[in-house]
């Protein structure tokens, strides 16, 4: 017995690395937050907050008025696949570039996953962008703000799960907001198509099937966020170029976009740009501060990018645009407390109730003393 044990011990052994060894690039990373290059790290949290806030504000501001500018190019509206094929083209240089400056260049995630990701990666920006062509861009934004619901349906339906009154309200309360925002947009605003509803709700369905299967991929084969910006955007160029090819739509595009160069390809490489960097600082937010948080700081980076193009692009407003939407930013905070319920402890109406009586108790008492 003793011989057999002792035997089977000398081939357990636990080897913890020293600090002067090398560590893998994946592993490092939950200790360091690097954010284009510059590691966040070595900021106290106040800074890295500010830091973190401030990146994502800047960069998706630019990025959400360089979208709805290109779009306001007259003739461009036809061209939203296009302007997609585009931005994927620019999203796997920086992608290829990011993945050349870190030490692991393998790729981890099998080729197969990879052309799944890459076509809900496809149908969600490409159809978002297409939808521009049809809609007023805060349509577009609210849509964009109640990806909850096709969740809440396929786990249902295909799950089998069961929500608990938080997450049913929150759903009521994005479906509300957005009846209510879309029949507004239909009554005021003179561009106003239904195949842009359509469009930008198959979208939404991909966007929420496609953040479960990337981070399970990434979760199963440990691959990093450069690998998986570089493969899923490049496969989806090709798939993006052989529909333009096919269905004739490519040299339309082509030539009108040549003779506004700027317009186009330069506000497409901004507006491109801006996107890769806001999603770094989104990222990094998430890993220091939590989901919670950073729903918190897009929902408001939403709401402003709402207010912006109202200021900066003429169109028809209605004070039920902002009622609608108050009602989407309740079903989001529903839909984070729900997920926060041990973190997030609302008081019931029996506790405000009991408080309320205490206090006025006490008033009372200090006036008959």
């Amino acid at each position: 017995m003793d011989l057999k044990f002792n035997s089977s011990r000398k081939y357990v052994s636990i080897s913890v690395p020293s600090k002067s060894q090398a560590m893998s690039p994946h592993i490092k990373s939950v200790d360091d937050v690097v954010v284009l290059g510059f590691n966040l790290s070595k900021f106290n949290k106040a800074t890295q907050f500010f830091i973190c806030v401030s990146g994502v504000f800047l960069f998706y501001l630019i990025y959400g008025y360089l979208q709805e500018l290109i779009f306001s190019v007259e003739g461009f509206k036809p061209f939203g696949w296009y302007l997609t094929l585009v931005q994927f083209g620019f999203y796997s240089i920086f992608g290829l570039i990011e993945l050349q400056l870190i030490q692991d260049k393998r790729r981890r995630i099998p080729g197969k996953t990879y052309m799944i990701i890459a076509f809900l990666t496809v149908g969600t920006m490409g159809l978002s962008n297409t939808s521009l062509g049809y809609l007023n861009y805060p349509t577009q934004v609210i849509f964009k703000c109640c990806k909850l619901i096709p969740v809440m349906i396929g786990g249902v339906f295909i799950q089998g799960k069961r929500y608990n009154i938080a997450d049913v309200s929150a759903a009521v309360c994005m479906s509300l907001g957005l009846i209510w925002f879309t029949l507004a947009d239909s009554t005021i605003a003179p561009n106003f198509d239904l195949t842009g509803v359509v469009l930008i709700s198959l979208a939404l369905c991909a966007d929420a099937v496609i953040g479960n299967v990337q981070e399970k991929a990434m979760k199963l084969h440990n691959g990093s966020n450069s690998e998986m910006v570089l493969y899923s955007y490049s496969i989806g160029f090709l798939y993006i170029l052989l529909g333009l090819t096919c269905t004739s739509g490519l040299t339309p595009a082509v030539t009108f976009c040549s003779k506004h160069p700027v317009q186009t390809y330069g506000y497409a490489f901004l507006f491109s740009l801006t996107g890769y960097f806001g999603i770094s600082f989104v990222l990094a937010l998430i890993k220091i501060f939590g989901a919670l948080l950073a729903v918190t700081v897009t929902t408001g980076r939403k709401a402003m990018t709402i207010v912006l193009s109202f200021l900066f692009f003429a169109k028809p407003f209605t004070f039920q645009y902002v009622w609608s939407g108050l009602l989407v930013v309740l079903g989001i905070f529903l839909n984070v407390y729900s997920k926060n319920m041990d973190k997030l402890r609302l008081p019931s109406v029996r506790s405000l109730w009991n408080k309320c009586t205490e206090e006025k108790q006490t008033r009372t008492l200090s006036q008959t003393v």
